[in-house]
């Protein structure tokens, strides 16, 4: 298995690393601490120029090599990875959000493990995390919601999976963010309507985190006109459920005044007893 976990001491040692790096929603400031120090020590920079912030690349050292992989195919990045490995040179690998989802980094992984060539992961701060930011809403809300579904849609896209339309995944009525589905607002209303109903809240947040962020807030009845209205094709979250726009719910366990505090949260299970 080619992955390397390097623990703190990311940069600097004898073996080349690619470093795939959560460059966060959109604000340059939002990379983590870590993924702007490998940033600023490595010589070769991969990014997708159409979602990361020129401005974070100021943060590549003098003479970085800047490779935009907008227009690039998976076998001309790899082979751009592979190339760096042979000169001995660490590569920062800067994706949009976090790498743990829609990302594409699973097949990259997977080639460089072919290839013989470490890596590692530094996550970051994922799109749905900004959108919440801008909307000051907590998405898991004490009997009001509790489950965050992260999916999107599969137009111009990867297939779903069976079990995985939005339908089924709508049956728990949980908070729902939908990645890379904006562009097909009407059919995700039509998908949802039926688990959610037509009042059900619901945000569209295009660019979270940047200067010209938008936000849109309705309902599953006329967030598609506001979307249309708005010009918004790209770039964006959907957020459907009733935490949204929640109120009046209990206060969580956490903090009640009703909890103990002079015993363990969560006490150890004698043997034998469940």
């Amino acid at each position: 298995m080619a992955f390397v976990h390097a623990g703190d001491d990311l940069v600097g040692g004898a073996a080349m690393t690619v470093h795939f790096i959560g460059a966060g929603p959109g604000a340059a400031d939002l990379i983590t601490l870590r993924g702007h120090r490998i940033l600023a020590a490595s010589p070769v920079c991969l990014y997708a120029g159409s979602l990361v912030p020129a401005e974070l690349l100021d943060a590549c050292p003098p003479g970085a090599r800047r490779i935009d992989t907008a227009n690039l195919n998976l076998d001309e990045i790899i082979a751009e990875m592979v190339a760096a490995h042979t000169a001995g040179q660490d590569v920062a690998r800067l994706h949009s959000g976090d790498p743990s989802v829609f990302s594409a980094v699973a097949e990259q992984m997977r080639r460089l493990d072919a290839a013989g060539v470490p890596y590692d992961v530094t996550p970051g701060v994922p799109a749905f995390a900004a959108a919440a930011a801008a909307l000051a809403r907590e998405f898991t809300v004490p009997e009001v919601a509790q489950t965050v579904i992260l999916t999107r849609t599969a137009e111009r896209a990867t297939a779903m999976p069976p079990g995985e339309d939005l339908a089924t995944l709508g049956a728990s009525r949980a908070t729902m963010v939908l990645h890379l589905a904006v562009q097909r607002i009407e059919a995700v209303v039509a998908e949802l309507v039926g688990n959610y109903g037509a009042d059900c809240p619901v945000a569209v947040v295009a660019r979270a985190s940047r200067p010209d962020e938008l936000i849109l807030r309705g309902t599953l009845q006329d967030i598609t006109a506001k979307v249309r209205s708005a010009g918004v094709r790209r770039t964006a979250v959907i957020v459907v459920g009733a935490a949204l726009t929640a109120g009046q719910f209990p206060d969580s366990h956490l903090y009640s005044t009703a909890r103990c505090r002079t015993d363990p949260i969560d006490p150890p299970v004698e043997p034998g007893r469940s």
